[in-house]
């Protein structure tokens, strides 16, 4: 084997990727993986919205249904569970996704996790009570387990496949950007409840039980914006990093990378990848295995630390938080009263949550995008945990002040959810899918993604009962999470203007490894 060939062949076709303009294909590989996270932040954010429902239908506080279910605070635990279930799937998902985006390719696995969502998604939205045995939420807890499994293995994915085409200017505003769908997806959860309950006002008024048709409907919309992504999925190639450093084949990533081009010019994101995906031609030597003995060296297991603690920091407060908005809103007095009619009480609440979406939480995501390749990931960590450790102490020192105050608390949230985005929530993605070498990079992202589910379960199911009976106490925990994902983002580098491969050292062990042979 030539490996001076070789290794010039593969510098060109990854100097070629990473000095690209930003262009058409570019912009495809963002609404593609795009589409499926505006999917997964939906169906996972607008159970908030829809259990509540649930809960006033099926176990009602009153049998003619005109006030809120007091389920909730009746079984605090239940309600975490269901509000956790999701997670739950999303960490398995997310490492076993991971692992296997490794082991069998990027692309062999993309459009699975979608498939998987869409055939959950329905299950969740016609969930039912048996006769004999589980109750609805039982049913709906295992169809959101599976559909959380769907939606765990679109992170390392979308975030690996869009870091490995992008150039090195604009990689991580195009990581980002996919990951900005989330807040579209939150806030489109909070709209299409608006819309589904202003169109059946009139039954809900006469008849509260359509509440149930409700929230089916809120939980089924999630099945539309995935079925229009599946084809572009699984009609995405393979990346040339993946095809060099994991597959070996050099001459097949030179022409993948000149079709990339080819697409990158072509003013059309719908254009279809064409040609012979599996070629014989000059091999690169691959290095096999070594997971533990990477990330067994400091230097090395520090960066997949520091991804990881950050990460499940992050979701304790994050998902503590959002999958708890509606008893947050109830804790401050938002909708008023629980005595307002069902209607008035969903279209109080929910409207409440679409403004906190549209103050804090989606500008948040966007002027991550905007500035995340001119001021860097860590400045930008280090910034928002700093200001959402400053917001929940403060919540939490004139909790007995405040939360009667609905103005000043909608401030301070609003300033906490803006740099949750702006800050930790964006940063934690974005920077796993550069870090690590790309015979492991799919891996470790699901990895660091899990343990920020393992955040998020604790955060749901541990800390949020909690919040309905002691919420100054559920603030200082949750501030003292964020101060300690703050110190360990010191052992993540700054991923800014480096290519992957430098990033990893994979240019010296390629090197090295040749040089060996």
């Amino acid at each position: 084997m030539d490996y001076d060939r070789v290794t010039q062949i593969r510098a060109k076709a990854f100097a070629h990727l990473d000095e690209a303009q930003f262009g058409w294909f570019h912009l495809r590989a963002i609404l593609v993986s795009g589409v499926g996270f505006y999917t997964d932040s939906y169906d996972n954010f607008v159970i908030n919205l829809a259990l509540p429902m649930l809960y006033h239908v099926y176990f009602p506080k009153s049998p003619d249904l005109q006030y809120p279910s007091d389920f909730p605070q009746r079984n605090p635990n239940y309600d975490a569970w269901m509000k956790a279930a999701t997670s739950y799937g999303n960490l398995f998902g997310q490492l076993s996704f991971g692992y296997l985006g490794d082991k069998l390719g990027r692309k062999n696995m993309y459009g699975v996790e979608l498939m998987i969502m869409i055939v959950c998604t329905i299950g969740s939205a016609f969930s039912a009570s048996a006769i004999r045995g589980a109750n609805i939420l039982q049913t709906l807890a295992v169809w959101r387990f599976f559909l959380g499994i769907g939606i765990g293995g679109d992170y390392p994915l979308s975030a690996i496949i869009t870091s490995e085409f992008a150039n090195v200017k604009w990689r991580g505003t195009m990581i980002a950007a996919v990951f900005a769908m989330q807040g579209i997806g939150i806030l489109t959860g909070g709209l299409v409840t608006l819309a589904t309950l202003a169109a059946l006002q009139n039954s809900i008024r006469s008849d509260p039980a359509y509440l149930d048709l409700v929230w089916r409907i809120i939980l089924a919309f999630g099945v539309i914006p995935a079925m229009g992504a599946v084809y572009f999925r699984l009609t995405i190639p393979e990346t040339p990093r993946y095809t060099v450093d994991v597959i070996g084949s050099v001459d097949q990533a030179e022409r993948d990378v000149e079709k990339v081009m080819a697409l990158n010019a072509t003013r059309d994101v719908s254009s279809n990848w064409v040609g012979e995906e599996v070629a014989n031609g000059t091999r690169a030597n691959v290095k096999k295995g070594g997971f533990w003995a990477h990330f067994g060296q400091w230097k090395n297991g520090k960066i997949l630390f520091g991804c990881a603690f950050t990460w499940f920091a992050l979701d304790v407060a994050w998902y503590g938080l959002s999958l708890n908005a509606s008893t947050i809103l109830t804790l401050i007095n938002w909708n008023g009263s629980n005595s307002l009619p069902p209607y008035d009480n969903y279209w109080q609440k929910t409207v409440g949550q679409v403004i906190i979406a549209c103050m804090g939480t989606v500008p948040g995501y966007w002027v991550c995008v905007a500035l995340i390749d001119r001021m860097g990931r860590k400045p930008i960590q280090y910034l928002g945990f700093a200001v959402i450790t400053v917001c929940l102490l403060i919540l939490a020192i004139a909790w007995d002040t405040i939360k009667n105050n609905t103005v000043a608390f909608c401030v301070v949230f609003t300033i906490a959810q803006f740099f949750f985005q702006f800050g930790p929530n964006t940063t934690t993605f974005v920077v796993p899918g550069e870090v690590f070498p790309t015979r492991f990079r799919s891996t470790a992202h699901g990895m660091s993604a899990a343990m920020g589910k393992l955040g998020a379960i604790i955060g749901v199911e541990a800390v949020g009962p909690f919040f309905s009976m002691n919420p100054k106490a559920v603030l200082y925990v949750f501030t003292v999470v964020m101060a300690l994902g703050g110190v360990a983002t010191y052992f993540i580098p700054e991923t800014m203007g480096k290519t992957l491969e430098a990033l990893s050292g994979e240019d010296d062990a390629f090197e090295s490894q040749e040089t060996i042979l």
